[in-house]
């Protein structure tokens, strides 16, 4: 049994005006980094914090907004690779670090989580891991994107596809693959999507993978890339709810 993806008119015409209508700082930025790849940097200290980011967002959803934001911005950052190669117990000292700075929820997991994904970078050699994701610094396919996020959401503890889509669009490597989070599920509900799409269902990889294909088409067919749809649709949640939007821009 195939299913296929059918475009109308109509529906290009609505995802195209939302983007021209919702072209802030959100979709600027998202252009300079993921599709013009301008400031791109991928070393030690930009996927450690990216990751953690990952995997704060995921984990802390009882904890403000802000205070992951506040934590990631801190300077100079606590989780920076100097500090962690030295590091006899990573996850202790993590746990530590997220205490100090109020993180009260899932204490035990995100330390136990991140200490685990840099076992994973260390023995698999960090300029190794580098070159693997590297590969999508450029013209990468769209088939080439989806094939190192889905090696992303294997590889390290505590993510999933829209986990492991983040880390890497927040990293600027990504246009296509993008993390369906709740707000894209709503938005992507009201536009009328075909499919009535839910948070449990997205966490089977192949569903994950049949509705990021009829974005991707959509997109496509609109003639704008997926990351700034999301990136988008970032922005009109910003201008509806500016206490609530949960934006992490470095």
């Amino acid at each position: 049994m195939t299913i296929k993806w059918g475009i109308e008119e109509k529906d290009i015409r609505l995802v195209s005006e939302f983007v021209a209508n919702n072209g802030g700082a959100f979709v600027e930025s998202r252009i300079e980094r993921n599709i013009d790849r301008k400031n791109i940097l991928v070393d030690e200290d930009s996927i450690i914090k990216c990751m953690l980011m990952c995997l704060l967002t995921s984990q802390q959803r009882s904890d403000p907004n802000h205070l992951i934001s506040k934590f990631l911005m801190l300077e100079p950052f606590p989780v920076a690779y100097s500090v962690i190669s030295k590091c006899e117990d990573v996850e202790d000292y993590m746990f530590d670090i997220l205490q100090q700075n109020s993180f009260t929820k899932h204490l035990l997991k995100i330390p136990e989580y991140f200490a685990s994904n840099i076992r994973f970078l260390e023995n698999m050699g960090w300029d190794a891991f580098i070159k693997s994701i590297s590969v999508l610094d450029g013209q990468a396919s769209k088939e080439t994107e989806r094939d190192v996020a889905d090696t992303i959401d294997r590889s390290f503890k505590g993510f999933g596809s829209k986990q492991a889509r983040n880390f890497l669009q927040s990293l600027g490597l990504t246009r296509f693959e993008i993390p369906l989070d709740t707000l894209i599920i709503s938005w992507l509900n009201d536009f009328g999507f075909p499919v009535t799409l839910s948070s449990t269902a997205l966490q089977e990889k192949l569903y994950y993978h049949f509705v990021s294909d009829g974005i991707q088409l959509l997109c496509e067919k609109a003639g704008i890339f997926p990351c700034v749809l999301d990136a988008a649709i970032l922005y009109n949640h910003s201008k509806r709810n500016p206490s609530r939007t949960n934006i992490l821009l470095y």
